[in-house]
């Protein structure tokens, strides 16, 4: 790609070489109200084009900053997000240990469940009887 790039900017160079070197008259270009200057029309084309040139550069180095700054913010929101998972990440270790370790209470506990679950089966029959 760098190589395309500088192929079309030798070209233009060229073209604007090869037509300032027919084009040394002298022309007044007048800059602002009552300012004019004069110069061969080779120069003048090549300061314009010199100065598009430069603000082309400086509208790339601006673009290329304001991406970079972008760049970084999303860097930045997912070093959070992956710093919040890493804590949700060890809150959830920390509850499946406390779930762990209180699973034998509750395993424990079912069969007295079942068996007043059966007492009160037995209490309902019989009042129903």
């Amino acid at each position: 790609m760098r190589s395309l790039n500088f192929f079309f900017i030798f070209l233009i160079c060229l073209a604007l070489v090869l037509f300032s070197i027919e084009n040394t008259q002298p022309v007044a270009i007048q800059v602002i109200q009552g300012v004019q200057v004069k110069a061969p029309l080779c120069v003048e084309l090549i300061v314009a084009t010199g100065l598009g040139a430069t603000l082309a550069w400086l509208f790339s180095l601006w673009s290329r900053m304001q991406r970079t700054l972008a760049l970084r913010q999303e860097i930045r929101q997912v070093r959070e997000k992956e710093q919040r998972i890493q804590e949700l990440e060890q809150n959830l270790e920390r509850y499946r240990v406390g779930v762990e370790g209180q699973q034998p209470l509750l395993e424990s506990a079912e069969p007295i469940s079942l068996e007043i679950a059966a007492i009160e089966a037995k209490a309902v029959e019989i009042t129903a009887n």
